[in-house]
């Protein structure tokens, strides 16, 4: 007979109250540096559950605090609480209820699997070591983020390691992943105004033509990488927002370009921003337009500690198996995780949410979004798992 694992059989027991605490949060999202409401709901159960904890870090954050019996380490776990401005289009009972705005990324689902391992660790009653500090963080989405606020309001303070995890829907239920050194890229944005001579569509020759120069521009943007950044290192420049003019006949005097940057060095994010600089300012010049651009530094890249990523691998293994253990490609999306292991040792994880049986098909940020939600009983696990792998001093 196979040993029983009491964490397992823990969270199997309190699995109902994550999923309807999921569901409760899918209906009713809130957009970054807005949370108000939700962070509410979660001291409610917070209290419910019996944890001690502080509102107001970082804003709408929250630090939920368990402190066992004996001496050892302060491990911090991360759960992010924001939403999308995004409709959603699912047709489930659990969908949104706020016109425009959706959990399109899986932070509902972190948010209660963080309140299943408080549960978890407030049923030992303190028969563990160290401290498990629980962070629930605001506005992830929208730099600058809602981490380094949280940083400068002392979540970190004393923190020995620190792990979080991220519910993937392109890796399959039943898989986790990861990679040492650089794993999430750098997300910087940036927004530029063009300014030319608008006029009458048929007299082109009187005006200067910021519909032309912009396609001109998105153009010229997309050599960046192409013949700026060293061929073997991963980037990349977006143009996601092009506006200009309001009907056929008039030739528009203003357009507006949205972008990001994203890359893996900060020597590739530098280069690019600047080679960017000189690209908006001469092709504006070359098309006698005139150009201003505010260019903002958003998350730098995740980049997991060498040893807690070994001790993933390690502890992945003998939780999950072997087949379910990946080591990740590089992620182009950005994560303000990253400014926690800037601070301390840890490890930013993956854990594979897709299943085309129960929906979790589509994409991150996409309008029909879901997750195979026995996903959040993987995540509790290999949080828990790292967490108290670490405070047994075991060798990564």
């Amino acid at each position: 007979m196979s040993e029983v694992n009491p964490v397992e059989e823990y969270l199997q027991t309190v699995y109902p109250r994550i999923v309807a605490w999921r569901r409760y949060l899918h209906r009713h999202p809130e957009l970054s540096f807005q949370e108000s409401r939700t962070s509410a709901w979660i001291a409610e159960q917070l209290r419910a559950i019996g944890c001690e904890f502080k509102e107001g870090v970082g804003g709408y954050g929250i630090v939920a605090v368990l402190r066992g019996k004996r001496q050892g380490p302060v491990v911090a776990l991360r759960a992010d609480i924001d939403a999308l401005p995004i409709q959603d289009e699912k047709t489930c009972e659990y969908a949104s209820t706020v016109p425009g705005i959706m959990h399109a990324c899986g932070h509902d689902a972190h948010t209660a699997t963080m309140l299943g391992i408080a549960s978890y660790y407030a049923s030992l009653d303190g028969d563990f070591e160290g401290e498990r500090r629980l962070l629930f963080q605001p506005a992830e989405e929208v730099t600058p983020g809602g981490a380094l606020d949280m940083i400068r309001d002392g979540a970190l303070n004393g923190v020995d390691a620190i792990y979080g995890v991220h519910l993937w829907t392109p890796f399959p239920y039943g898989t986790v992943a990861t990679r040492s050194g650089p794993f999430m890229a750098s997300a910087d944005e940036f927004d530029i105004e063009l300014v030319g001579r608008g006029g009458h569509g048929g007299l082109p020759h009187e005006t200067v033509d910021t519909v032309f120069v912009g396609s001109a521009l998105v153009q010229a943007l997309q050599s960046i990488v192409s013949r700026n950044v060293n061929p073997l290192e991963p980037a990349v420049v977006t143009v996601g927002s092009i506006q200009a003019g309001t009907t056929a006949n008039v030739i528009a005097e203003r357009c507006h370009l949205k972008g990001t940057v994203r890359s893996f060095t900060e020597e590739a994010r530098y280069g690019i921003r600047k080679r960017l600089e000189e690209v908006v300012a001469r092709t504006a010049e070359l098309y006698g337009a005139k150009s201003e651009m505010d260019y903002r530094m958003g998350y730098p890249p995740v980049v997991n500690n060498e040893e807690e990523t070994r001790r993933f691998f390690r502890v992945a293994h003998e939780q999950f198996g072997e087949e379910a253990v990946r080591e990740s490609s590089l992620i182009m999306a950005g994560e303000d995780f990253a400014y926690y292991v800037k601070e301390t040792k840890g490890c930013f994880m993956f854990v594979g949410a897709g299943n085309e049986e129960a929906g979790a098909t589509f994409p991150h940020h996409h309008p029909r979004f879901n997750v195979d939600e026995r996903a959040m009983l993987v995540s509790a696990r290999l949080m828990i798992a790292m967490a108290e792998d670490f405070a047994g001093s075991k060798p990564a």
